[in-house]
């Protein structure tokens, strides 16, 4: 990285079932004072904002942080999808790296448009091609699905493996009060509910939920100058899109992001000047079990072909060799799209600064994140304890 990045400061709210959360503005709001109280920064020297958002409108980022200040700042709207928090993050990131002393990123859920056309038609397109197409089954799982069902058919990848992924989530949410589902589950559970596409059953897809996060970043200057808290710096980051692979190839695990995230991820070890084999803690994207495991061998934690192997020995889980989404992940901390990314990378921070509580995990220098959205976008930030 051209200029040291800290990360002073991070906060959310609890996650929460749809329809049992406060509005977007007032979540968003929270979530950003929480940051600044957590910084021990005010408002005011905040110079810009980065507001993720997914599906509202126009200027959802005013409208919660009016709640916290009229400054003046600029305040810019991102909408990336899935990956929209990380997106933000990104920016605010190239804005220190740029001159800036101080930001704020912040990410919230919105309502739902279902009146313009939708902007991943060219993978539903390719997906109807490559596996068709089942009408009574989500599109977003057919698609992860249909990436899980590859890897099978490549690798012999058995079905509870993937449910295995789910059993890990809920064990280690337990932990984690932010997260929406806490209560144990076996992996008997896991396959016996509903099956939803491919070795998808239901309680291996993230449940749509609500909530809100954000995090400050700051030069290295600024921090010595204000005396912050300087133990948490970005060493690399990466934002990828699609190449042609991910439609040439007939591969339903590149449709769903392979390829971008081993491009995001091999450009960010670069960066760092660390490996796979370095990284102790990851929170990565499982907005379904499949895409937990494809993602595994698509950040090097595990060579191709291997997830299932990995996941048996435990090496994705406490006394294993990456603990992956300690918080508990989608899968169980939840999903509020836009929020999702900055909820990563405080529970990534927290480890960091040794905060995680029961999740913490011992020994961590580097911290990996993987944010994935389709359509698509994938960004993959890595975190240094100073």
């Amino acid at each position: 990285m051209s200029k040291s990045v800290q990360v002073v400061g991070v906060g959310m709210i609890p996650f929460s079932k749809s329809g049992a959360s406060e509005s977007y503005p007032v979540m968003g709001a929270q979530a950003a004072l929480e940051a600044l109280k957590d910084a021990g920064i005010d408002y005011h020297k905040v110079q810009q904002a980065y507001a993720g958002y997914v599906f509202g409108d126009s200027t959802c980022g005013q409208a919660a942080l009016y709640r916290v200040g009229l400054t003046g700042i600029p305040v810019v709207n991102v909408n990336n999808n899935c990956a929209t928090g990380s997106t933000a993050l990104f920016l605010g990131r190239q804005a220190i790296e740029s001159g800036l002393d101080c930001v704020l990123v912040l990410g919230a859920l919105n309502a739902v448009f279902t009146d313009r056309e939708d902007p991943t038609q060219l993978f539903l397109d390719t997906m109807r091609d490559v596996q068709g197409v089942d009408e009574n089954a989500p599109r977003a799982a057919q698609l992860f699905g249909g990436g899980g069902r590859t890897h099978m058919k490549m690798f012999g990848t058995k079905a509870e493996t993937f449910a295995r992924i789910a059993v890990k989530a809920r064990k280690h949410a337990a932990s984690n009060p932010y997260a929406v589902f806490r209560d144990p589950i076996s992996l008997e559970q896991v396959m016996a509910s509903p099956n939803i596409f491919g070795p998808l059953t239901r309680l291996q897809c993230c449940p749509p939920t609500c909530g809100a996060a954000a995090a400050i970043l700051c030069s290295e200057d600024f921090a010595k100058k204000h005396g912050l808290d300087r133990r948490v710096k970005i060493a690399g980051q990466a934002l990828t899109t699609d190449s042609n692979t991910s439609f040439d190839e007939r591969d339903m695990r590149k449709l769903v992001g392979y390829d971008m995230a081993r491009n995001a991820a091999r450009r960010v070890y670069e960066q760092a000047g660390v490996g796979p084999e370095d990284i102790r803690v990851c929170e990565l994207h499982d907005c379904f079990t499949a895409n937990e495991l494809l993602t595994y061998e698509a950040l090097g934690l595990t060579a191709e072909g291997t997830a299932e192997k990995f996941i048996a020995d435990g090496d994705n889980t406490y006394g294993g060799r990456v603990v992956t989404n300690p918080s508990g992940g989608l899968l169980s901390k939840g999903h509020p799209l836009g929020a999702t990314g900055l909820a990563q990378c405080a529970e990534l921070v927290w480890q960091l600064r040794g905060q995680a509580g029961a999740r913490q995990v011992e020994g961590v220098r580097h911290a990996l994140q993987h944010h994935l959205g389709l359509g698509g976008a994938c960004v993959v930030t890595l975190y240094e304890a100073a």
